[in-house]
């Protein structure tokens, strides 16, 4: 039975691992896209040609980006942490003696 708890943690571990990579794909590919596309876009559009504000608006693109996956990756460590606790206790069925 134990090994089969084990198979089902470590399965569990790997889609959480892989939904964590996936997180920093997008917001690896949002930290590139979304400064140079608000600098170019605010620069013609927005600012009518003032680089120094676009590129303060592509700063500021980047910091919410940044600030955002921190925000998710904080409430993420403390639901793992709230969740943790409870699935670490041993199933009731056996004792470390059986094992």
């Amino acid at each position: 039975m134990s090994g089969q708890t084990a198979a089902a943690n470590v399965a569990g571990q790997a889609a959480q691992q892989s939904g964590i990579l996936v997180k920093l794909l997008i917001f690896a590919a949002a930290l590139a896209f979304a400064p140079v596309s608000s600098y170019f876009l605010s620069k013609d559009y927005l600012w009518d040609g003032n680089a120094v504000l676009a590129a303060i608006t592509a700063i500021v693109a980047a910091n919410v980006v940044l600030v955002t996956y921190v925000i998710l990756s904080i409430r993420e460590e403390r639901a793992a942490l709230l969740v943790s606790p409870a699935s670490r206790k041993e199933p009731t069925g056996e004792s470390k003696k059986e094992k």
